[in-house]
């Protein structure tokens, strides 16, 4: 695969069907994207391990949604990582990109030698999505169980939506000659057909924790054990790159089950923060709130967590007592 190819696929999401299994997936590679999350922070290298593989995630979950806004991925842990959150927004036109953004939040001192998983503990996995303005947001969660936040992804999917659901992932450092070290990722998702919106109708169940093959048998069931097979032979080479083109693994991994590919899906680092957003945020606090807020220095700041950014404002114009709002 020629340098070109290779940068066609990165930070891409492509669609796919496999017609004989009746069954649909994406594979992603992201590069750029990585990078624009994981460079806004000092990471240890576990915690970037654990932001690399909730970015990938969002991305093939992401882009099976029918989405208007925004799709979230969350951890909540009792561990040395506390939190890790990642953002997946549609595009707003179409051909534009889609974004993602991400952070986590954690306890350097209490990080372990273990592995990248080990550093959350007892807590849970939640997908939310949010369609917007006059919508009623969507949140579904599991317990942080299974060895991998993929196969907490797995477990929910299973337990919450009713659809068999298999993640195979690999990322980390890239150390390409020529090109200085950076995070890679790639990854497939299969799932059986959706039967509704957003992912599949919800039902309650006993708590169990189920898995993918606990939802089928039959000829579904041969299907599904057919095509994992067929992916436990995917290689981390594969899904990263950048020898192989997402096409052709497809055609290597899934040729007897009839691949039908799609448009690909571009995406990149991109955060919402605003300074209009930070006053918006504050305007819900009185001048006694703000004055409580207010450095030695005379200002209100605030940084994003996602991006960055920071935001320095005057205390006289924040809140619902502030002087604009009161010229309104």
């Amino acid at each position: 695969m020629s340098l070109g190819t290779k940068i066609a696929w990165d930070d891409t999401v492509l669609p796919f069907q496999l017609d004989v299994s009746d069954m649909r997936g994406r594979v992603a590679r992201l590069d750029g994207v990585l990078d624009g999350i994981l460079k806004q922070h000092d990471y240890p290298e576990k915690v970037e391990a654990l932001v690399a593989e909730m970015a990938l995630l969002t991305a093939l979950i992401g882009q099976t949604v029918s989405l208007r806004w925004k799709l979230s991925l969350q951890v909540q842990s009792k561990g040395p990582v506390r939190m890790i959150a990642t953002d997946y927004y549609a595009p707003q036109q179409e051909g534009e990109p889609a974004r993602i953004r991400a952070y986590a939040s954690f306890d350097r001192d209490r990080l372990t030698d273990g592995a990248p998983f080990d550093q959350v503990g007892e807590g849970y996995f939640a997908i939310m999505i949010d369609q917007g303005e006059g919508t009623q947001p969507y949140q579904g969660i599991t317990p942080l169980a299974g060895g991998s936040i993929s196969a907490c992804a797995e477990a929910y999917f299973a337990q919450s939506e009713q659809l068999p659901t298999r993640f195979s992932l690999s990322f980390g450092k890239s150390t390409e000659p020529g090109v200085g070290e950076h995070w890679r990722a790639g990854g497939i998702m299969l799932q059986h057909m959706p039967k509704a919106s957003p992912f599949a109708a919800s039902s309650e169940g006993t708590g169990e924790i189920l898995t993918a093959t606990d939802l089928v048998d039959g000829e579904e069931g041969e299907n599904l054990g057919r095509v994992n097979i067929l992916l436990d032979t995917v290689e981390d080479l594969e899904l990263i790159g950048p020898s192989i083109a997402p096409t052709d693994l497809l055609v290597r991994l899934f040729h007897e089950e009839n691949p039908r590919v799609y448009d690909a899906q571009q995406v990149q680092f991109g955060c919402t923060c605003s300074e209009e957003r930070v006053r918006q945020s504050l305007s819900i606090y009185s001048a006694k709130d703000i004055e409580k807020m207010t450095t030695s220095e005379g200002q209100v700041t605030a940084d994003c967590q996602f991006c960055g950014a920071h935001y320095v404002l005057d205390p006289a114009t924040v809140g619902f007592d502030a002087e604009d709002s009161k010229s309104v």
